[in-house]
């Protein structure tokens, strides 16, 4: 999404991970996606290419925002809860936690403080979309899609809206698309 934002071209590559390319592991041999090559720059966090998209082109400010702030959102979305959304989406995975408990976890955790948030403003950190909006909403659609009956019985309606907003918005609906499954 950022890349899109940023109105930087890629060619994009699904990778199917079961059979990573060689090409993909010669660039990053951590075996994970995603894998931003560019001017002989190979990024393989989704953040940092977040951040290399955005230095490019910002052209709302998404980055325009309280640099701490947006430090402790993202690393507890991305530290404490991608493990709790881990444990929920593969409960195959985690035979010693329960479902209930990692989803009480993950209510205190994220969804509280994300729907108190919500209640004033439009997006996590205010009246504007900005990058932490668009780096968390992929783990809460996830978490959202678990159990969907389930989330939607949760109470919290700003949280709902705001990743419903995500979901239908021109931004992600641009750039999801199925692609052929690159092969070396």
């Amino acid at each position: 999404m950022a890349l899109k934002y940023a109105g930087i071209e890629v060619e994009h590559r699904e990778i199917a991970l079961k059979d990573k390319p060689k090409s993909m592991l010669m660039a990053s041999p951590k075996g994970t996606v995603p894998v931003l090559c560019v001017e002989k720059i190979i990024l393989d966090q989704s953040l940092d290419i977040m951040r290399w998209a955005l230095r490019k082109s910002d052209p709302d400010g998404w980055m325009a925002v309280d640099g701490l702030i947006s430090r402790e959102w993202v690393e507890k979305n991305d530290g404490p809860f991608k493990t709790l959304l881990d444990q929920y989406k593969y409960p195959n995975r985690y035979p010693d936690f329960h479902q209930e408990e990692v989803l009480s976890a993950a209510i205190e955790l994220m969804l509280k403080p994300m729907e108190a948030a919500l209640q004033s403003s439009q997006y996590l950190l205010g009246s504007k979309m900005t990058w932490v909006d668009v780096a968390i909403f992929p783990f809460i659609r996830q978490f959202s899609m678990v159990n969907p009956q389930e989330f939607d019985n949760l109470p919290f309606a700003a949280t709902k809206k705001w990743l419903k907003q995500q979901m239908e918005s021109e931004l992600f609906n641009s750039v999801m698309h199925k692609y052929p499954t690159w092969i070396d």
